[in-house]
């Protein structure tokens, strides 16, 4: 099922947020210990990816260049102002958050990442699910805090997470019919390669180690194409 890991994605964030709802006050070194677990566990898959690479030239080159192009335009703070722009316009209740609020919160976090896409593309080329579905282990932990807090609406961001995430992957799926199976394969190795530092750079955060800006390093997923298409037609 090419849709596999988009719909367990959901499941998760629906079951975390069920679950959230019955959990009042969880005790705040559980939850960094976990999240550090998972940190670690991302970690680890993200190294794994980049051992697909069978010319690391052309990752490096597609960070780089990706970087650059992402803080130029600065992709992850315009993000982060979409993200105000939504919760500005949402109607604020004096008791506690609406379902509007969890909803758009929620949405947010989960829709938006490096994780969503790379993952969606890995269902969609290679029908590996295993990044999405580390992706939702950590949305459907993230759920579970976020709806002790926020509310149910929490549950209502599996729709657009759904819908996002799947658009992707049957988007993915039509490439192979366009693109010779030699220039495809190459352009997965190395796709999986980069994406698996950004991946690595996530797992890295969540630990807390760093704060790299993961977001402004999309674009290097769109240089790898350019530089594979380049590099296979030389």
């Amino acid at each position: 099922m090419i849709l596999f890991g988009s719909v367990l994605n959901a499941l998760l964030i629906i079951i975390g947020a069920v679950i959230g709802r019955f959990l009042h006050n969880i005790p705040e070194r559980m939850k960094e210990t976990v999240m550090y677990g998972i940190g670690l566990a991302v970690s680890v898959i993200g190294i794994q990816m980049t051992f697909e690479s069978t010319q690391v030239l052309i990752v490096i080159v597609s960070i780089v260049v990706g970087a650059v192009i992402g803080e130029w335009i600065d992709l992850d703070e315009k993000i982060n102002k979409l993200g105000h722009w939504i919760e500005s316009k949402m109607p604020k209740k004096t008791e506690g958050p609406g379902v509007a609020q969890g909803f758009v919160t929620a949405t947010l976090i989960f829709v938006i990442g490096s994780m969503a896409i790379i993952g969606a593309i890995d269902s969609g080329l290679r029908n590996d699910h295993d990044v999405l579905l580390m992706k939702g282990i950590i949305d459907g932990f993230t759920s579970i805090i976020l709806s002790s807090t926020l509310g149910i609406g929490v549950a209502i961001a599996a729709v657009p997470v759904l819908l996002y995430q799947g658009i992707i992957t049957l988007f993915s799926t039509q490439i192979s019919k366009y693109i010779p199976d030699e220039l495809l394969s190459f352009f997965i190795s190395e796709m999986t390669a980069t994406g698996g530092l950004m991946i690595l750079a996530i797992g890295l955060n969540l630990i807390g180690l760093t704060k790299i800006r993961v977001a402004n390093l999309i674009p290097g997923i769109l240089v790898v194409a350019i530089v594979v298409s380049v590099v296979f037609v030389l």
